[in-house]
């Protein structure tokens, strides 16, 4: 395995692919505040082309954190499939790039050579795209799932609608609901995020969004992010829920840093399959984010885009309904600025449509970092262009709880008529039963949410 370069007159030398890996990213503010990030571009292109050139099998036999010391490893490497494989494993990096690109790979075969990829490989792999070979490569798959409904068909674009409110208040929740359905909003989840984790407030916000669902016959799926414990809890006391959710990392101890493991995850999605409301086969819900390994001093220090794909290989073993990268949201310490944030969400969205898992984004900013909304819209365009499942969208773009922006009702609606794309398919025939949409477009009864009177 050759880990140095020459370009013009200097010789570029890496100690260990992890230092390759790092320093082949794109720029990354949380790359540098680990001190692994490449100093100048020319160091950043020798990377690339160290990186181009290694093999599946070099990735594989110099694993970042083997299987023994960290069960994300372990759970990864447990679901490849060595047909696949082995019949693969001598491909560079450049020309596994190179394959998924071509016109003559299509949605069938990346499904298919996925199963023998782990989670560095593709991530080695997303390096050395550009921007538009991610848009590309991510829209030549497609990925279904169901819950209560299929989402993910092509030609459509799905939307978790989002009604936080600051004290959890059930009327203010529902006031916000009824606004994004009458945009067409919520196919994906109805999906709440609760001030208070406690099993009574997570219980009550489930009864209430069921209870709507049920009243308006709504076909779609609900859930409140609450600690995948908290749902449990409710779920066993009889709560309505239909998938489980919880965030997750790429790392055992970032994920224990969130109370969590293997074992929690593949408990919950038994009971989630046993006494959820959702019909699935489909139940669980993840969220992921760039940094957020780092954030937990817990990175060992991989770069995070390789690290951001080692959670879309452990959300990969449990069959999810939906997963999402909250990209923009931890902050600039991560990444800084619009031109990351951008080039994260591609990164995210094309990386966890190739472990073939049902990705959404949640495309966002806080105000605290160099974006605006002109910027995230740029973003819902590409991604859009990239064929994402789903988007989430917020009443006006903010969040009023987690005090953070996002995109709008009214925004995810436009994306749909710009690219002449659709609500899931279940979703939009009761929306044209309601009005609201019309030959598959926003109808008479878009933006009136006193229709839910």
């Amino acid at each position: 395995m050759k880990l140095k370069t020459t370009l013009g007159s200097e010789v570029y030398s890496f100690t260990e692919l992890k230092e390759v890996f790092a320093k082949a990213n794109e720029e990354k503010s949380g790359d540098r505040l680990a001190g692994i990030a490449a100093k100048t571009v020319q160091e950043r292109i020798a990377a690339k082309m160290v990186l181009s050139d290694i093999t599946l099998a070099d990735i594989r036999s110099n694993p970042f954190l083997t299987a023994d010391e960290d069960e994300v490893s372990a759970v990864i490497e447990g679901d490849v499939n060595e047909t696949i494989y082995r019949n693969m494993k001598n491909w560079s990096i450049a020309e596994l790039r190179e394959y998924i690109l071509s016109n003559e790979t299509g949605d069938r075969e990346l499904k298919r050579i996925s199963k023998g990829l782990n989670s560095e490989m593709i991530a080695a792999v997303t390096k050395l795209m550009s921007n538009l070979d991610l848009v590309h490569a991510a829209n030549k798959m497609e990925v279904l799932t169901t819950c209560n409904i299929t989402i993910g068909h092509k030609g459509t674009l799905s939307s978790r609608l989002q009604p936080n409110h600051p004290t959890d208040n059930v009327d203010g929740m529902i006031a916000s609901l009824k606004d994004g359905l009458s945009y067409g909003i919520g196919d994906a989840l109805i999906g709440i995020n609760p001030v208070d984790d406690s099993v009574e407030s997570v219980k009550r916000l489930l009864h209430a969004t069921h209870d709507f669902m049920n009243d308006w016959n709504i076909p779609t799926q609900n859930c409140v992010l609450a600690h995948v414990t908290t749902q449990m809890k409710a779920i066993q006391q009889g709560a309505p829920a239909d998938m489980i959710f919880q965030s997750i990392a790429g790392t055992e101890a970032a994920n224990r840093s969130f109370g969590i493991s293997a074992e929690l995850i593949a408990e919950a999605n038994e009971l989630a399959k046993k006494q959820g409301t959702g019909s699935g086969p489909q139940h669980m819900y993840f969220e992921t984010g760039q940094g957020s390994e780092l954030s937990a001093e817990a990175h060992y220090g991989i770069d995070q885009v390789t690290l951001e794909s080692r959670n879309y290989g452990f959300a990969r073993h449990y069959d999810p309904y939906i997963v999402n990268t909250v990209v923009g949201f931890i902050g600039p310490e991560y990444l800084y600025n619009s031109k990351q944030v951008i080039r994260a969400g591609l990164e995210d969205h094309f990386m966890g449509k190739l472990h073939g898992i049902p990705m959404g984004v949640d495309i966002c900013y806080t105000n605290h970092i160099k974006a605006d909304q002109n910027d995230i819209e740029d973003l819902g365009v590409l991604l859009t262009a990239a064929g994402v499942n789903f988007i989430i969208a917020t009443p006006m773009g903010d969040d009023c709880m987690l005090n953070y922006q996002s995109m709008s009702y009214h925004d995810v609606a436009t994306l749909n008529q710009t690219f002449g794309k659709t609500p899931a398919p279940v979703f939009l025939e009761w929306l044209e039963k309601m009005g609201i949409y019309e030959n598959g477009r926003l109808g008479r009864n878009a933006g009136n949410a006193a229709l839910f009177s």
